[in-house]
């Protein structure tokens, strides 16, 4: 059965929306409201006016209800439309990011699946959960209030790394799986990314890129670097990483070269998700701290 926490948050209003998680019938009817349209209309502007354009600001930002002030990861699907989902239980949302509305939500399982998890990545349309341990949770897309059924994989990196970050790199058909905290000791002193294929047998699945942290890190004040979430710009294929701590923004190519490690803007409390459009949206998730969870809107690349 779907949590408690998703009917509470059906009368919670995204701030900055017109009106709350709306019935299935009443969803057409809010999207293309005046408001909702007037919204998009804002940031497509936006994203057009390089002109005006102020560099670091965002295009749109929303403040999220109770139910996702853990917001820890981010995906996009092939028709562009945001999934996301907190760190405790196995229940996917929908979100409008171009309008701030949310759409819907679906769980794994006619149960309450609980879990540290930590990033989402959708490959060919079947969609993934990561939790901390390097254990993925596979699944189809469920319609809203749906319960759908999972599968688990150990991917047996549970004492190489602590996850936080999930992505699917399509050139390559595997899910990359960014190494927040160092477990092994080849892994130290190095940002490592594993590379999880979707074919073939178990034991053939895993590679593994290895960049040397001084290299990334470069002229930044950071002591360290520990990724919150990972996502492939869907233009040159190349790795973006976010990392909370370091309040961090890392691209690199496939084979490991550093394009750029600069500091997020100082908006971001706690940036936990990332993720990028086809039209050049650069997506980051904030949970709940010093100031409540959000989404903000970039322009990608500046």
């Amino acid at each position: 059965m779907i949590s408690e926490r998703y009917w509470a948050a059906l009368a919670v209003c995204l701030i900055l929306a017109s009106a709350c998680q709306p019935a299935n019938d009443e969803l057409p009817a809010l999207i293309g409201s005046s408001t909702a349209v007037a919204r998009e209309t804002r940031l497509q502007r936006g994203l057009a006016d390089h002109d005006t354009a102020v560099a670091g600001a965002p295009l749109a930002q929303w403040l999220l209800p109770p139910a996702l002030q853990e917001i820890s990861g981010l995906a996009l699907t092939r028709d562009s439309r945001l999934l996301v989902h907190d760190d405790e239980v196995g229940q996917v949302w929908e979100i409008d990011f171009r309008r701030g509305i949310l759409v819907k939500l679906f769980a794994l399982g006619s149960r309450v699946v609980k879990g540290d998890f930590e990033s989402i990545a959708i490959a060919n349309d079947v969609v993934f959960l990561l939790a901390s341990n390097g254990t993925l949770y596979e699944f189809p897309e469920g319609a809203s209030g749906a319960q759908v059924e999972y599968k688990v994989h150990d991917t047996g990196l549970k004492k190489a790394c602590e996850f936080e970050g999930v992505a699917f790199a399509p050139a390559i058909n595997a899910l990359l799986l960014a190494c927040k905290t160092a477990y092994a000791p080849e892994n130290r002193g190095q940002l490592v990314i594993y590379r999880w294929s979707l074919t073939g047998d178990t034991a053939a699945r895993l590679t593994r890129l290895s960049v040397p942290l001084a290299g990334v890190i470069g002229s930044n004040g950071w002591k360290g670097l520990h990724p919150t979430d990972i996502t492939v710009d869907p233009v040159s294929h190349n790795y973006v990483l976010v990392a909370s701590q370091e309040k961090a923004l890392v691209e690199i190519t496939p084979a490991g070269v550093v394009v750029f490690a600069r500091p997020l803007p100082a908006m971001h409390h706690q940036p936990e998700g990332i993720a990028i459009t086809k039209d050049s949206i650069l997506i980051v998730s904030d949970e709940a701290g010093q100031r409540p969870a959000m989404i903000t809107l970039y322009r990608w690349p500046e």
